[in-house]
C-alpha cells in the first residue's frame, strides 16, 4: 500500500483565543503525543506567549520537545517554525536572529518550516521573508542537517525556492508544503493545486492543506494527486456543521482521526514516522537527543 505521510499542525501562531488551541508547552506536548499515536508521522509546533500570543521562545520550544521525548516510545518528527510571532519583523537582523535561533541551538529538530516569500496576510499586515534571511536560514538548515519544509503560498515563491537551490543555499532535493486559503495569497482550490504540483521539481515530496471551506477540497485533491495531507488547528478550527446547522468545533484529535480515516478510505495506510523519515529523506531516529 502507498503511504501517506500525516503532518499535525498542532498551534500556530494567530488563532485567537477561545479555540481549542494548545498554547503551554505541557499543553502542546500533549497534543503532540497523542497526534502520534493516532497516526500523525509529523508535528509542526508553534509557541505562545502567556497571554496566548505567539512567540518565538527558545526555551519554550527547548521544553515542549523535551515533553514530547518523555515518551520513551514516541518517534515522531518533529517540525518547527521559523515564523511564529508577528511581533517579531523578518525585515532586520535582530527579528530574523530571534526567528532562528532555536533552530541554531536546539537539539532535537529535525524540519523546520520555510516560508519561501513575503506576501499582504490580509487583514494583518506583511508577512515579511526578506531573500536575505532566507538565504541565511536556508544555510543554516543545511549546516544543522535540518530538513526543510518549504512553504508555498503563492506560485511565484516556487521560483524564489528553485533560487535558492540553484545559489546553493537549499539542498537539491526539498519537501514543500502549498498553504492555500490565506486572504492576500493562493486561494484553496483544486485547480491551485494541481498547478502547483505540476511545477515543482523533480524528485520533490509534497503535501498540502486548506484553510476554512477549502480544508476538504484540497485534503481530498491531495490524496488523489499523490501528495500527503497536513491538518490541525493552526489551520482550522471549525470541524464542520451538525445536522441542525450548527459548527462543531474541532480538537487536533478530531482532525487527525479524520485524515487518518481519508487516507485508509482512499486505499493507503498512514505513514509511521520511520517510513515518513525514509520518503523525507531525513536521518533514522536516534532517540531524540535534547540539549
Amino acid at each position: 500500500m502507498a503511504k501517506t505521510i500525516i503532518t499535525a499542525a498542532l498551534t500556530g501562531a494567530v488563532t485567537p483565543a477561545g479555540y481549542n488551541i494548545p498554547e503551554t508547552p505541557e499543553q502542546i506536548a500533549q497534543d503532540a503525543y497523542e497526534a502520534w499515536k493516532l497516526g500523525a508521522a509529523v508535528v509542526h509546533l508553534h509557541m505562545r506567549d502567556d497571554q496566548g500570543m505567539g512567540v518565538m521562545d527558545k526555551e519554550k520550544f527547548r521544553e515542549t520537545i523535551r515533553l514530547i521525548r518523555e515518551h520513551k516510545d514516541c518517534d515522531v518528527i518533529i517540525n518547527c517554525t521559523s515564523s511564529g510571532d508577528h511581533r517579531v519583523s523578518g525585515g532586520d537582523p535582530a527579528g530574523n536572529a530571534k526567528r532562528m535561533e532555536h533552530h541554531k541551538e536546539l537539539e532535537g529538530i529535525e524540519m523546520g518550516s520555510y516560508d519561501a516569500g513575503s506576501f499582504n496576510w490580509m487583514p494583518g499586515g506583511v508577512f515579511m521573508n526578506t531573500p536575505q534571511f532566507l538565504q541565511e536560514l536556508g544555510d543554516l538548515y543545511m549546516e544543522r542537517g535540518i530538513k526543510p519544509e518549504i512553504e508555498i503560498f503563492d506560485a511565484g515563491m516556487l521560483g524564489v525556492a528553485e533560487y535558492f537551490v540553484k545559489k546553493g543555499h537549499l539542498p537539491a532535493k526539498n519537501h514543500y508544503q502549498f498553504c492555500l486559503g490565506v486572504l492576500g495569497a493562493m486561494p484553496a482550490t483544486v485547480e491551485n493545486l494541481m498547478y502547483l504540483k505540476d511545477h515543482l521539481p523533480e524528485g520533490s515530496t509534497w503535501s498540502a492543506f486548506g484553510v476554512g471551506a477549502g480544508h476538504l477540497p484540497i485534503m481530498f485533491a491531495s490524496l488523489a494527486l499523490g501528495g500527503h495531507l497536513r491538518v490541525g488547528l493552526e489551520d482550522n478550527v471549525i470541524f464542520g456543521k451538525d445536522e441542525n446547522g450548527n459548527k462543531i468545533m474541532a480538537t487536533n484529535r478530531m482532525l487527525v482521526e479524520r485524515a487518518v480515516a481519508a487516507v485508509k478510505a482512499y486505499g493507503n495506510q498512514p505513514a509511521t514516522p520511520a517510513e515518513a523519515r525514509e520518503i523525507l529523506g531525513i536521518p533514522a531516529f536516534d532517540g531524540g537527543s535534547i540539549k
